[in-house]
């Protein structure tokens, strides 16, 4: 399989025609913030701080006019995916806009061997760093032989990077030729790569990150000893950074392929975090223009959330979704939009639930744990839940009653994963309570063991999920009628986290995702993620030690978990679509989950000046708006 060096083939016939017509090395163009450093002699021009091929990438509406800064919020306490989402979209490949199949990115093209375990990328020649470095297939090795696969960097390896347990073996062509070889089908390989879990080959320039590694500098621990660091490892994650960890965006020395580098470093005093334009970043529009067009990205760091809803009222941001996207804050923000001098936006998610309620089935409560895997208790808990009510009073009547399927719109729907128990049968939920052995009630009502005691079920969930805790607060009442006791442990994300991770809930209220994306989500469907697969985590831990922690699980669980593995090393996408239909059919039969509702699109605004913004993009942690949706081809109009 061979795919273009651009993505013109994806554009409409308009952007097409732009998109084939690159124009000349001698027609490249700077923004004018470059124009005395090149004066100066302390940059080079723009065509020679271009790839010999740089990417064209034809805007969304308009050729843009460069300067401004994009003015956009963060909080204070570990938002630095605030930043990623917005600055960091630069993979090797990238998602299409509408999230329908990957692009080149950093690749200019890609080749796969008939079995799908061979990937060769042709990198950019050229390209650079933004300091200047050249980036080649050294860079890519370095990042996955030296870190990636290294058991003192990853003490395992991410999984996207490995098949049967072998890391893939990387062989350098030539400098912009890098072949990845996996033990076998790694069918799945380019969709992860356009995540953000997927961009580690490109994050760590060797030239600067080799400094911090013992195989390169045999003084390393001179450095880590200087700057109080536990090992190599962490030093090198202080100066280089990680996918997920603050430290990614605390170096302004570290280069970076992004669109805009750090100056003003995200760090725990900081009150704002500023990026500047890459002059070296390696895309151009039809008219020559070396992207980005906006001269800075400035994130304001606000500690409260009602603070950031404030700051977009009075017109202080021109993006923002993050932390304003909940459907109650709509209507003051719809209200105040000409004040403020920003359009309301309304961006569709990719996830199949906004309330999931991840019954837990090896909780430690012994007493109850026969009931939650007992199904008939699980449909009668789904039934004993009034969705109407919750979605007329907590999402104003915009959400939709869901379970936990992938949406209609996705290939991978399943009827009866998405649909099933949603009514609001309180009388049947009754009487399966009382078939299940709970029909005897104490003094306040609630149903009691049939060897005595209370029938209470404790509930945890994130403060910061303000829907959630108003959605949960209503279950309580409505499971109340049926004789079943909620109570709720409401607390701060960290708290929410340590208590999932210990064990410590018979019910984990948390989104559910898959909705579009089902294949790079699949934790509740089958128990495969060690942190969110909290239908059991013991049962996660099973299956990820082979059998050596953790908890066996029941049969119909170990089939999936089988049936996982096969469509992880599927050697054709037919075969690979078999197996991951049946692990839904099987996951429908035993609903171990229960959905609430599907929130309708998240809230969001843009600065009525901000142009070229994709309207339509999707709202995920794996699509990590608006990255995809190229913010570098933004633009304030005059």
């Amino acid at each position: 399989m061979r795919f273009p060096a651009r993505p013109c083939a994806a554009l409409p016939l308009i952007a097409l025609l732009a998109c084939l017509a690159a124009p000349a090395a001698h027609a490249f163009k700077q923004a004018p913030m470059l124009d005395k450093a090149v004066q100066d002699k302390v940059l080079e021009p723009v065509d020679k701080r271009l790839p010999e091929k740089p990417e064209l990438i034809a805007p969304v509406a308009k050729t843009g006019s460069y300067g401004g800064t994009l003015r956009t919020a963060m909080r204070a306490n570990a938002d630095h995916n605030s930043i990623t989402r917005i600055i960091s979209g630069q993979g090797l490949v990238r998602w299409r806009m509408d999230f329908n199949g990957v692009l080149p990115n950093v690749a200019e093209s890609w080749s796969i061997s008939p079995d799908g375990s061979e990937y060769t990328f042709k990198l950019r020649r050229g390209m650079r760093w933004s300091d200047g470095s050249p980036f080649t297939a050294d860079d890519v090795l370095f990042a996955m032989n030296d870190l990636v696969y290294n058991k003192q960097f990853f003490a395992s390896s991410p999984d996207q990077y490995v098949v049967k347990d072998q890391p893939a073996i990387l062989s350098k062509l030539d400098d912009s030729t890098v072949r990845f070889k996996f033990a076998g089908p790694n069918l799945g390989f380019l969709d992860q790569l356009a995540t953000p879990l997927g961009q580690h080959p490109v994050m760590y320039p060797k030239a600067y990150c080799s400094q911090f590694h013992p195989k390169y500098n045999p003084k390393v621990e001179e450095l880590v000893a200087r700057e109080k660091a536990k090992s190599w490892a962490v030093l090198m994650r202080i100066k280089c950074g990680d996918i997920e960890t603050p430290t990614r965006w605390g170096n302004p020395e570290k280069p970076t392929l992004d669109a805009w580098v750090i100056k003003e470093p995200y760090t725990g005093s900081a009150t704002r975090v500023t990026l500047e334009r890459n002059p070296y970043f390696w895309q151009v529009d039809p008219a020559g223009q070396q992207l980005p067009y906006l001269d800075r990205v400035q994130f304001q760091i606000i500690s409260e959330v009602e603070t950031i809803v404030l700051a977009t009222i009075n017109g202080q941001l021109d993006y923002q979704h993050r932390h304003i996207f909940g459907i109650q804050n709509r209507p003051v923000l719809s209200e105040n939009a000409a004040k403020g001098g920003y359009r309301v936006m309304a961006l569709p998610g990719t996830g199949a639930n906004s309330v999931g309620l991840w019954l837990n089935h090896s909780t430690k409560n012994a007493k109850l744990r026969p009931f939650l895997r007992n199904k008939d208790v699980r449909v009668a808990l789904s039934i004993a839940t009034d969705r109407k009510e919750i979605n007329d009073i907590v999402y104003l009547g915009q959400g939709m009653p869901w379970q936990i399927g992938p949406l209609k719109q996705s290939k991978w729907f399943n009827e009866k994963l998405g649909t099933q128990n949603l009514s609001y049968e309180l009388k049947r939920a009754n009487e399966q309570l009382d078939r299940a052995g709970l029909a005897k009630r104490d003094g306040d009502g609630f149903r009691v063991y049939p060897d005595g005691g209370r029938v209470s079920l404790n509930a945890i969930v994130s403060t910061a999920q303000t829907n959630q805790m108003e959605t949960l607060e209503l279950i309580r009442k409505q499971w109340a009628k049926a004789g079943v006791e909620l109570t709720i442990l409401s607390s701060e994300r960290s708290l929410f986290y340590d208590r999932a991770t210990n064990n410590e809930y018979d019910i984990s209220v948390d989104i559910i995702p898959g909705g579009m994306d089902i294949t790079m989500n699949p934790r509740a469907v089958v128990a495969v993620h060690p942190q969110e697969s909290r239908m059991s985590l013991p049962w996660a831990r099973w299956f990820l030690s082979n059998g050596k922690q953790g908890e066996e699980p029941p049969a119909s669980m170990k089939t999936r978990m089988q049936l996982y593995e096969q469509w992880q090393s599927a050697a054709t996408p037919a075969q690979a679509e078999a197996l991951f239909k049946q692990i839904l059919e099987i996951a429908a039969d035993e609903f171990e989950i229960i959905g609430v509702i599907r929130s309708p699109s998240d809230t969001a605004i843009r600065s009525n000046r901000l142009q070229n913004v994709y309207e339509q993009m999707l709202i995920s942690w794996t699509y990590p708006n608006p990255a995809p949706a190229l913010p570098q081809q933004w633009f304030l109009s005059k």
